[in-house]
């Protein structure tokens, strides 16, 4: 099948599109994706065959329309609720009472959109994270007013925002709850600034650079601010300050490591420990050795 042949109610060009429009975090933020994996007999669509149901509920391809369809949307449901893939199996004439005949088999899998990390400052400590995080399969941002800085090879391959750091709201509107945010300026200035507009917004996760006493001093700024105005604090127990893992390093390399640690236990529900087992293992041989 050529690129341009259609697949239902979509071509694959425009399913792909589709796709990565998603990925990308451009459009809706989540959807199922359905492909006819196996086929036999007189099935109503061929292998490759695919179709998406987003969350709101809308579709985009088919599978081949009647029955099956209808067991397919309701396969992608679950999966959209559980975040797990699912296989959907069935004889057409058998199991769905479908005239047409055959056999088809379906994988039915999650897409969610890449989960962003806003890079606040395009200093050194971000040129080493940007390519980090874009290994371990973030969508990589770095916001920085100096331009200059911004043509670093580093970020080649991440997009480049020309705002200083409490622009940051006017520069991405669609921050999000799935987003990951991390100020590392170069003063701290910036870094109160950043702060005080960034915990007003939805996020995933807001980290800050700094020593214990830089951190002790933003954070106080930022409450003096909201208390001068009268406002209602905000809660600053969900900032990680100092951002990263207790690794010890102090590098830019080492601290822009401990960063990514960090996301990547924050992403999967690690806790950052060693997951060293050898003390365990010598004393479990030891004690068989000595079972009689």
């Amino acid at each position: 099948m050529s690129k341009s042949s259609a697949v239902g109610s979509a071509t694959p060009a425009q399913l792909a599109a589709a796709v990565l429009e998603l990925l990308e975090g451009r459009g809706q933020s989540e959807a199922a994706l359905a492909t006819v994996i196996r086929r036999s007999g007189s099935a109503p669509q061929v292998v490759g065959a695919r179709m998406l149901l987003y969350a709101d509920g809308s579709t985009l391809g088919t599978v081949g329309g009647g029955a099956i369809e209808h067991q397919v949307l309701e396969t992608c449901r679950q999966v959209l609720r559980t975040g797990k893939p699912r296989t959907v199996e069935a004889h057409l004439v058998r199991d769905l009472g479908m005239c047409c005949g055959g056999a088809m088999e379906l994988f039915v899998e999650y897409l969610q959109a890449e989960a962003r990390l806003i890079i606040v400052g395009g200093g050194h400590v971000a040129q080493a994270l940007a390519p980090l995080a874009r290994g371990i399969g973030l969508r990589v941002i770095v916001a920085d007013d100096r331009e200059e800085l911004l043509d670093d090879p580093a970020f080649e391959q991440v997009e480049r925002l020309a705002f200083d750091a409490d622009e940051i709201h006017e520069a991405i509107p669609d921050l999000n709850e799935r987003d990951y945010l991390v100020i590392v300026t170069r003063d701290h200035a910036r870094d109160e600034r950043a702060l005080a507009k960034l915990i007003e917004l939805p996020h995933a996760y807001l980290g800050m650079i700094g020593s214990r006493r830089k951190v002790h001093t933003v954070l106080a700024r930022v409450l003096r601010r909201y208390d001068e105005r009268g406002l209602a604090r905000p809660d600053l127990s969900r900032v990680h300050a100092p951002v990263g893992l207790a690794l010890g390093g102090r590098t830019p390399p080492e601290i822009a490591v401990s960063i990514a640690a960090e996301l990547i236990a924050l992403r999967h529900g690690g806790d950052g420990s060693s997951m060293n087992m050898v003390d365990a293992a010598i004393a479990r041989v030891d004690g068989a050795e000595t079972t009689p």
